[in-house]
């Protein structure tokens, strides 16, 4: 078992790591303001299965075939990038809801039957490929997890499984974070349609910006 010291250290960076802004935290806020605290759960367990899968090959060691293939870690790279960038234009591109007292911005009754007839699926599978085509997200969990593995502390593949478990629950809980606090601000923006059109705005520039870096590093 891992020493409580070592578990408070792996959990304050887990907490400095997932506190700073990313296309994790962008895809759930936009997805919880735009179409509710469910879809941005549903986000949110996309990224969780993404992130178990990173975890569990890291442990297979599979970052270490990436980092020995730089052609396999460029395909991977470059899809991601492709992939974020479509998720930003499509945030670009998503209609304004109304306004209420029965004016519409972006037309009200189109824009609210596209959102609910949306399946929180789609939600899933966006944050699922968000995650799962960063391979920069595969190589933080081949790095960060062994620092803390103590091989005279017991089984190394049980320390493993204790420090994916706790990099997962760290993650759920602050993904849940952003889409309530989200989906609470949701209400407010939708009376004031310039507060709207900004946040479409920073998302979709946020998430190709990181597209671009994704791209460039």
């Amino acid at each position: 078992m891992i020493s409580a010291h070592l578990l408070a250290v792996y959990i304050a960076a887990l907490f400095v790591v997932y506190a700073v802004p990313g296309p994790d935290m962008a895809l759930v806020l936009q997805t919880s303001i735009g179409r509710g605290v469910r879809s941005g759960f549903a986000a949110a367990g996309g990224l969780g299965l993404a992130r178990a899968t990173h975890v569990t090959l890291s442990a297979c060691g599979v970052a270490a075939l990436l980092r020995s293939a730089p052609w396999l870690y460029e395909v991977v790279r470059y899809g991601g990038a492709v992939y974020l960038a479509w998720v930003g234009i499509q945030i670009f591109r998503s209609p304004v809801f109304a306004l209420p007292g029965g004016h519409a911005a972006g037309g009200h009754a189109e824009a609210m039957a596209s959102v609910e007839s949306r399946p929180l699926r789609a939600a899933f599978v966006k944050g699922l490929l968000t995650n799962l085509l960063n391979p920069k997200a595969l190589l933080f969990c081949s790095v960060l997890l062994p620092q803390f593995v103590r091989p005279e502390a017991g089984p190394v593949a049980l320390q493993m499984v204790e420090l994916g478990l706790v990099l997962l629950a760290i993650g759920a809980c602050f993904d849940v974070l952003y889409a309530i606090g989200a989906a609470r601000i949701a209400g407010w923006m939708r009376a004031h349609p310039l507060a709207q059109t900004l946040q479409r705005w920073t998302f979709s520039a946020a998430l190709i910006g990181f597209a671009l870096r994704l791209s460039l590093d």
